[in-house]
This record gives structure tokens, sequence and C-alpha cells, in this order.
């Protein structure tokens, strides 16, 4: 499982960075100056100048409409909820750039006051770890500088980033991009501080939209817990989780891993619950209470969870 771990955080750091360089390198963004949408560095075009000028009839622009918009869209979104479908919020867990920051915040934030988050009620502090308050500066300016980064990336996805920067380091910006980044920044960062989590579970439409493809399908991929062996959870800690409990603690969007399947509709399967279990169980000479299930034992586990949940 710690190889599984280092493999993930391999991937996020891969599309973090293509996230923040794609604009500059014309692989996806859309140019309000041209009205031009760019995809792997070629212009992506439907042909409705051509067919306004005259040069095309305009069943040859109805094709180009078809092939070059709502055949790739409709793809493109069939493979991702199939994905989902079939896995869940895998892209949440392994590609999404916003959750690598929400993992990455949580760590400082635990180093400053002991939380994972604001909210938490209680602090889940390493063995021997205390909080410390230099890491207060520390989280606060990584949240502002995500924030700004942020605000000037999604901007450089609607115009040249080239102008961007340029405007941004010699001081000449426009009043509509100085406002787009000076209010984009501060949501952002407040977001980042405060409302991380709940984004996530809650406000982005791509993690909610693969939340019901996965819960509609019984053979998707599901934590499973033994039940049998529940009293085991009580002496379960780690370094990070000397409290007990570790796989609670270990979870960065704040659910309970031993819970039934649709109270884990937001779970972005990163398997750190899985990790922070293994590693438990392994120094104690067990075989681990959560498991990932899939295909016809993940059905199994859903009716083993509907029987015990009527109980």
């Amino acid at each position: 499982m710690a190889r599984l771990q280092r493999r993930r955080r391999a991937t996020q750091i891969g599309f973090f960075a293509l996230f923040l360089l794609a604009p500059a390198l014309n692989l996806l963004r859309f140019d309000l100056h041209e009205a031009q949408l760019w995809v792997l560095g070629l212009r992506w075009s439907l042909g409705i100048d051509d067919f306004v000028r005259g040069d095309i009839s305009a069943t040859h622009a109805a094709l180009n409409i078809i092939f070059r918009a709502i055949v790739p869209a409709v793809l493109l979104v069939a493979a991702f909820m199939t994905v989902a479908y079939r896995y869940g919020r895998l892209y949440c867990g392994w590609l999404c750039p916003h959750f690598s920051l929400v993992e990455t915040l949580n760590g400082v934030l635990q180093k400053a006051s002991g939380k994972l988050s604001f909210w938490d009620k209680h602090r889940s502090l390493r063995a021997g770890q205390q909080p410390d308050g230099r890491w207060w500066p520390v989280f606060f300016a990584a949240c502002a500088i995500f924030g700004f980064l942020w605000a000037i990336t999604l901007l450089t996805y609607l115009l040249p980033p080239r102008e961007i920067w340029g405007n941004l380091f010699a001081g000449t910006l426009t009043p509509n991009q100085a406002r787009f980044i000076g209010i984009g920044s501060l949501v952002f960062t407040l977001e980042f501080m405060f409302a991380r989590h709940l984004f996530c579970r809650f406000g982005c439409a791509v993690g909610l939209f693969q939340s019901p493809a996965w819960m509609a399908n019984p053979k998707g991929l599901v934590v499973a817990f033994d039940r049998d062996r529940a009293r085991d959870c009580r002496t379960c800690t780690t370094a990070k989780s000397p409290q007990g409990s570790a796989c609670d603690t270990a979870c960065p969007m704040r659910l309970n891993p031993r819970n039934i399947k649709r109270m884990m509709f937001s779970c972005v399967q990163c398997g750190q619950c899985l990790t922070e279990c293994e590693s438990t169980h392994d120094a104690q000479g067990r075989s681990p209470n959560l498991e990932w299930k899939v295909g016809l034992d993940a059905v199994r586990e859903t009716l083993r969870q509907r029987r015990d949940d009527r109980r």
C-alpha cells in the first residue's frame, strides 16, 4: 500500500504540472481574443467562419459540428463516466490538482494546529508531535500563494498566457484582468483556508457527476470493512494516529472509511485509509480490516452492508 501511495502521488504531481502548463503549451485553452479553441497544440475549428464566407457547404459545416464537437464531447464524457461507474471518484483522488492541494494544506495545518481542518473536533497528531505555531504563517502563505496561482492559471485558459504573465510582471494588467485576478485570488484563498473539503464534497461539479454513477453500480470499487473484527479498530494505532482508529484520521476528505457505501458518497478512492489499516495490522501480524473490493466481491459487500443497516 505504501507503493500505491507513491504511485498516486506521482500521478498527482504529473497532472498538477500539466494543469499549470497546458495553456502555455496550447494543450488546452480557449482564446477569447480570437474565439479560438486550442487542443494539443492545434487550432480546433468547426469551420463556421468558412461556412459564413461560403468556402464550405452547409452539409460540410454540419458534419464538422457533429464530428469535431459533438462526437468528441460524447466520447470524452462517456469514457470519464465509465471510469467513474467502475471506480468512483478516481479522478479526484489520483489526478485532481485541487485535491492535491487539499492534502498538502491538510498536512501543513496539522503541523500548526494538530487538525486536518478547522472544523475537526479532535486533534490527529503523530506520536510525540505537538502543534507548532511557527507553521501558521506557512499555512496562510500557502493558501494565499496557491489562491493567486489558481486565479492566474484559470485566466490563462481564456487569454494568452504570455500576455497575462507579461502584463503582470510589467504592471500593465487591464482593469478586467486585474479584477479577475484580485477577486479570484481572494475567493480561492478563503476556500483553501476554510472550505477545501466542503468544496470537494459538495461544490465540485466534476466530483458530483462521478459520485452518482459510482453509487448506481453495485459492482463499483468499494472499501470493504470486516465487521467481525471491529474490536481491532479500538487499538488500531500508527505513528500518524496514536489515539486509535487510524483509518478515520487518515482520510483527507474527513470521512469514516468503515461506514456503509451511501455514507461514503464523496470517497475519492485515494486508499489512504487502507494504507493506514495495513500498516498497523502488519505490525501486529494480522490481515487488514479494510480492503478494496470490486466486481462480485463488491456486490457481496454492498448486500452485507444493507443487511447490517437494516438491523
